[in-house]
């Protein structure tokens, strides 16, 4: 039996990209009252949205769900991602320029060329860069910004003000600046896993929310909402297995996001007959082993995995 006849077996079909658009579509998203209205106050405030939580409880989410608000003619609004590392500077937020195959490009050409050549050639327009300069609404989401050096998230505040930037090697300097106007001024989403603190003059600029682990009732209405073949009571053994399994997790405890995913799963392998979901916490012995595979979706550690199938 080859791999793929052996997967296919096993009851888990082959790859499945409408079941990981609906899990990540942002017209599913379920937003919660109160961070409604953290949306609202940094809209009518023109601030950035700075949203903490832990990892997988739907803060890049937010961020495509505050796009799709914007949308015209049933299209979203253009949404940006600039994923932030230890190296990023302020300028890297809007554009980067290759210096060096810019000055290859001259000496093996022996010629000088023009500033449409450079911009089309060396010059690469980044998230907060292309959106001031798309003349549109558009939603930018800086990811992880808590990595940047410190003195970034100061710089970022200082160019949201102005909303403009210079680009030197095309001559936009000064009056001729890249500029975006107050009607279309971006709508910047912050995300930080709180690895360290951010400075205080950056904070007080923000609009701050801690996105929390949903609630019992508001997980079963995630659930409900983007997936579709469990009854209640089915969701609802799930759920209650799940928190116990997010119990005895001491290193990482699963987030929403996986608990999607392990959902998702347990919903083929119960339609195939390979377990009986209802048997959630006293799995038949036939069907330990499959339970046990599972568990790799939610436990990302040997030790919490070890307990964890020991437990079950």
């Amino acid at each position: 039996m080859n791999y793929y006849t052996e997967h296919k077996s096993k009851g888990i079909p082959d790859y499945d990209d409408t079941l990981l658009r609906r899990l990540k579509s942002e017209h599913t998203y379920i937003i919660s009252p109160a961070l409604q209205r953290a949306v609202d106050l940094a809209l009518y405030l023109g601030q950035p949205l700075l949203l903490t939580g832990e990892p997988g409880t739907g803060k890049t989410e937010l961020a495509r769900h505050v796009a799709a608000h914007f949308s015209t003619d049933g299209e979203p609004a253009h949404f940006y991602v600039f994923n932030t590392k230890t190296t990023s500077t302020a300028q890297d937020l809007f554009y980067r320029y290759d210096a060096l195959q810019h000055f290859r490009y001259v000496q093996n050409k022996d010629v000088e060329i023009g500033e449409a050549e450079v911009e089309e050639k060396f010059i690469r327009y980044q998230a907060l860069g292309e959106a001031i300069r798309s003349g549109k609404r558009c939603v930018v989401l800086i990811d992880e910004i808590d990595k940047a050096p410190r003195d970034f998230p100061n710089d970022l505040l200082d160019v949201m003000d102005q909303l403009s930037f210079e680009v030197p090697e095309l001559g936009l300097t000064g009056d001729k600046r890249v500029r975006a106007d107050a009607a279309h001024r971006p709508v910047v989403v912050l995300t930080s896993n709180s690895e360290k603190n951010l400075p205080d003059a950056f904070l007080r600029r923000c609009v701050f929310f801690n996105i929390a682990f949903p609630s019992d009732e508001m997980l079963m209405k995630i659930l409900e909402k983007k997936l579709v073949y469990f009854k209640r009571e089915q969701y609802e053994a799930v759920l209650r297995h799940f928190h116990k399994i997010r119990d005895l997790c001491t290193r990482k405890k699963p987030s929403t996001a996986e608990l999607l995913q392990w959902t998702a799963v347990l919903e083929q392998l119960h339609s195939a007959g390979h377990i009986h979901v209802e048997a959630i916490d006293a799995p038949l012995p036939a069907e330990k082993g499959t339970w046990h595979s599972t568990y790799g979706i939610l436990v990302k550690d040997r030790e919490d995995l070890k307990m964890v199938q020991d437990t079950f």
